[in-house]
């Protein structure tokens, strides 16, 4: 089989960090201190979110995934130097295990102030921390089709990436409760088949028009083509612990649009499943993570989701090493042994019985590669 051309997928990811307090674990505002120290060493790559106990920050577009996790390490190393400067944080999960939104600050930017207008108190409860990975594409027609046959496999990454089992200070019975929340949101979850990139691009206008949103960027989709960028941007995980779980759930993704694309160059198509059948699987991961089944919709049977996760890495194998991301797909079989950030909140705690030693472990893992 000829060689393809892979070096446009490209990788940007971003992550959404939390502040805490070091004498209370609970979230604590830093009033954009972190943001205005960060963006003297990182510019633009350290951004303010909605809630004022959040940071974000995103890598360069980087041309495979050592640059990636490069980037994501350094970032994540200066975010928490300049936190532990400032008396404060920082650490890595879907929700907080605790603390409680109610008490927490809005930031004071007009865009925040004109979604909880809107949304009320779905915005303010929103209190969540995410993973998006956007991989490039060569144009937006291809983005597109990749983006229509890469949504069966949201559920698998999704799983491996479960990381919030706790929220407002009750184990909550998912691994991911962070899209429980989300939930509430418009134009949240897995997006819909489009035909086209003028189809799409057709229903964002509508909505335009029509005063649903005021720019595309508020389809919150698990996954969606930028609107601006030639990108496919996943949107479903949530914020791994550990660097080396962000950099083999991005390497993933890259791997399911580069095997998609193979597939594509040589007249061949994914089965196409509908959307409320995929949306079993989702549901599935955030309630069991890894271990427990999901359906495989072509044998029209449960399969243990491990052993699901096992064939998808089968599937991708042959882009990996042009991709240069054998290392990182390889810790995804590490991942599946060491349990999931989920899974290993939920073991601290149930050997302590205590929230605030959990909050300890997710601040103890926020740079370990």
């Amino acid at each position: 089989m000829a060689s393809l051309n892979y070096n446009h997928f490209t990788l940007g990811i971003e992550e959404e960090y939390m502040v805490l307090d070091p004498v209370t674990r609970e979230l604590k505002s830093h009033e954009q201190r972190i943001v205005t120290e960060g963006q003297k060493i990182m510019k633009d790559k350290v951004k303010a979110e909605m809630h004022q106990a959040v940071v974000e920050v995103g890598t360069d577009i980087c041309r495979d995934v050592t640059e990636a996790f490069h980037d994501v390490a350094s970032l994540r190393g200066n975010i928490s130097q300049i936190a532990g400067s400032l008396d404060l944080w920082v650490g890595a999960s879907g929700t907080h295990p605790f603390s409680h939104w109610h008490s927490q600050l809005i930031t004071d930017h007009v865009r925040y102030h004109q979604i909880v207008n809107e949304l009320q108190e779905a915005a303010r409860s929103n209190l969540i921390f995410g993973l998006h990975v956007h991989v490039g594409m060569e144009d937006r027609r291809m983005a597109i089709h990749l983006a229509n046959s890469a949504r069966y496999f949201l559920p698998h990454v999704y799983a491996l990436s479960t990381n919030s089992p706790f929220w407002i200070g009750r184990e909550t019975g998912y691994k991911s409760y962070r899209t429980k929340v989300f939930d509430k949101f418009p134009r949240t979850g897995i997006p819909e088949f489009f035909e086209s990139i003028e189809a799409y691009e057709s229903y964002v206008n509508l909505l335009i028009k029509t005063n649903c949103i005021d720019n595309a960027k508020k389809i919150w989709w698990d996954l969606r083509v930028h609107p601006f960028f030639n990108t496919v941007e996943f949107r479903i995980c949530d914020v791994p612990m550990t660097i080396n779980e962000t950099i083999a759930i991005a390497a993933l993704f890259q791997a399911i649009c580069a095997k998609l694309y193979q597939l594509r160059s040589h007249n061949l198509n994914f089965i196409m499943y509908e959307r409320t059948l995929i949306n079993e699987n989702k549901w599935r991961a955030s309630r069991y993570g890894i271990n427990d089944t999901m359906i495989d919709f072509g044998k029209e049977t449960e399969v243990p989701t491990k052993q699901l996760i096992l064939e998808l890495l089968d599937f991708v194998d042959d882009v990996v090493d042009e991709l240069g991301s054998r290392h990182a797909i390889d810790y995804v079989q590490t991942m599946l042994e060491r349990g999931t950030g989920a899974d290993r909140q939920l073991e601290v705690y149930q050997q302590s019985n205590d929230l605030i030693q959990v909050v300890d472990y997710i601040h103890d893992q926020f740079l370990v590669a």
